[in-house]
């Protein structure tokens, strides 16, 4: 039988590789990678997953090992955000069309069992995709990122599987592919192009004369074009350190601040002092309280949040929000029930005020944003009162 216009089959090294392009919520993808499988008995069939990804897929289970207090702490909170927005956009999807997100990835996961073909998670560390993505963008395209998951998170808007199964097309895709590349080219780099070299070049060398990779229909040309490529996949795996000037950056802000004080001090014998002081903290306690009331924080957080950002913008290593989020979670001690909902809950914006989980990661966000601001305007005020 052959095949649909959503499988390329490919030659390399003597190997027969076959790439079944999908849609990640489109029943159609699911029983055509479970038709492809079938009819070609793969030795090896290739999965776009990582092991986390793959973990997440197949136990259901996993909320509820999550530790919030870890996450806060180790300052992941805006990357499981990121999670959160996208597996919800997926989930809303999903609902609609009755078909669960991954599903054919677990489709795959279940043929290759059936046959006894080997499973290779051919897609790179998550992590490390997502901190390579966020360390290429600037502070406005990282502002940027952020709107644009808040509002995918919260959109209404109506997709027909018609229109899913339009964006599988080469011609539309490519079309999608050059607007995003030209929109946001810094997101495209780690989060597509990287991903489309990791990816081929795992397939290629997966075990066997024939191999079955499902992938998702946006990497397909990538991969392709880069079939003869040198791939070096470790050296896509690397975190990249933050800059210098990045690092550096941290500290200009308190520097300048504290600077400030003690010329403040020194020239006019403490009467602008006080008065700095003032214009520091205000804007500070005042911004960050409220950006945690809107997040719905408890009044203790709230206060404690308040207190707290004028000190933590002086230091570089500690925030605000770190504070707010174990302050919050210490409060309102999230159950394993709130964990087990957080991925539905988070499809709503009503679903992310009403699961203690989530309302923790939006009152550590959101005190985060508020006592940056107010750092800023602080150190405006201060420096005009020099």
């Amino acid at each position: 039988m052959p095949f649909s216009d959503n499988v390329t089959e490919l030659t390399y090294d003597h190997k027969r590789l076959i790439i079944v392009g999908t849609a990640h919520v489109s029943q159609r993808s699911v029983d055509e990678v479970r038709e492809v499988i079938e009819q070609v008995r793969p030795d090896s069939v290739c999965v776009e997953l990582d092991k986390t990804r793959h973990d997440a897929l197949v136990d259901e289970a996993r909320w509820r090992k999550l530790d919030i207090f870890q996450v806060i702490r180790q300052k992941k909170v805006l990357m499981l955000m990121a999670s959160l927005a996208l597996a919800a956009f997926q989930r809303r999807l999903g609902d609609k069309l009755g078909v669960k997100p991954g599903a054919e990835m677990l489709a795959a996961l279940q043929k290759a069992k059936e046959i006894d073909a080997q499973v290779v998670l051919a897609d790179r560390d998550i992590q490390a995709t997502l901190k390579r993505t966020w360390a290429a963008l600037s502070l406005w395209n990282k502002a940027r990122v952020a709107a644009l998951l808040m509002v995918a998170l919260t959109s209404k808007e109506e997709i027909t599987e018609e229109r899913i199964e339009e964006l599988k097309e080469r011609d539309t895709l490519n079309e999608t592919l050059q607007e995003f590349a030209e929109a946001l080219p810094q997101v495209k780099e780690p989060l597509i192009d990287e991903r489309d070299r990791f990816l081929i070049s795992s397939i290629r060398e997966a075990p066997g004369e024939t191999v079955v990779a499902v992938v998702g229909a946006a990497h397909v040309q990538g991969m392709v074009s880069n079939l003869e490529a040198t791939v070096d996949r470790d050296a896509l795996s690397v975190i990249p350190p933050a800059p210098w000037s990045r690092k550096l950056l941290k500290w200009i802000l308190p520097l300048i601040v504290i600077g400030a004080f003690y010329f403040g001090f020194r020239q006019h014998e403490g009467e602008t002092l006080e008065r700095m002081i003032y214009a520091w903290v205000i804007p500070n306690a005042v911004l960050a309280g409220i950006l945690a009331l809107v997040a719905g924080a408890k009044p203790l957080t709230v206060l404690l949040v308040s207190l707290a950002s004028p000190i933590t913008s002086l230091n570089p290593t500690i925030g605000a929000g770190m504070v707010g989020g174990l302050v919050e979670a210490w409060l309102r001690k999230p159950t394993v029930a709130d964990c087990e909902r957080v991925s539905e809950d988070s499809t709503t914006l009503r679903g992310i005020y009403r699961n203690a989980f989530s309302r923790v990661l939006l009152v550590a966000v959101l005190s985060t944003i508020g006592s940056a601001l107010g750092a800023y305007v602080g150190a405006t005020w201060v420096v005009l009162l020099l």
